[in-house]
């Protein structure tokens, strides 16, 4: 899908006609720069590679910097590959007007890392509702996982604590609100993944 390398700046919440309050979020997408042009002959596959945001130049490696010039680009930070039905040329920017107000868009990025956490957080569960009868420390603990001897095993899918967050995630069908061409800001219809200032793909 043709899209941007963008990113999140934060959340809002505008009114609409009717004076509904509609929570939205703000990301800055683009201008990205064409830096390479892949095609079946040569790479296999065919997809256009943007870059996007600013890096400084002793943070890049030589084969990246090197890559780079070919476009006559330097000190991009995050290099993406999209497919466009239309190709763009080698070195142009792609802007924010690639969308429309009141398209729907899907949105990909890394959710926040929550670290090691229990299964009240991670999944949800009661706990125990009162501290009578002994409970001490058994809380948020999350209770039996197995049976007996047989089947002598904890079966491979079982809730548990574990590392939470900080995962790929895709959300779909997000509403396009408002577009600031001029400042490369698109706002859309409800929350996307990831903290603010980190890096999201936007596609139509």
């Amino acid at each position: 899908m043709a899209g941007l390398i963008a990113k999140k700046i934060g959340m809002t919440s505008i009114f609409d006609e009717s004076g509904k309050n509609i929570a939205c979020t703000i990301i800055e997408a683009g201008p990205c720069v064409v830096t390479q042009l892949k095609t079946f002959e040569k790479d296999g596959y065919k997809a256009v590679q943007l870059g996007f945001g600013q890096k400084k130049t002793k943070n890049i490696n030589k084969a990246k910097l090197g890559h780079l010039k070919k476009s006559k680009t330097k000190n991009l930070n995050k290099l993406v590959e999209f497919n466009f039905d239309n190709e763009p040329e080698l070195g142009s920017e792609l802007k924010v007007d690639l969308f429309n107000v009141g398209d729907y868009v899907t949105v990909t990025g890394n959710s926040k890392g929550k670290g090691f956490q229990g299964v009240v957080k991670r999944h949800g569960f009661a706990g125990v509702g009162d501290a009578t009868h002994g409970q001490h420390n058994r809380m948020r603990a999350p209770g039996s996982i197995g049976a007996a001897s047989y089947p002598a095993k904890v079966f491979k899918g079982m809730r548990m604590a574990g590392q939470m967050g900080n995962q790929r995630v895709k959300v779909e069908n997000l509403e396009v609100l408002n577009i600031d061409i001029e400042k490369n800001i698109i706002v859309v219809k409800g929350a996307v993944p990831g903290f603010n200032n980190s890096f999201i793909l936007i596609e139509k």
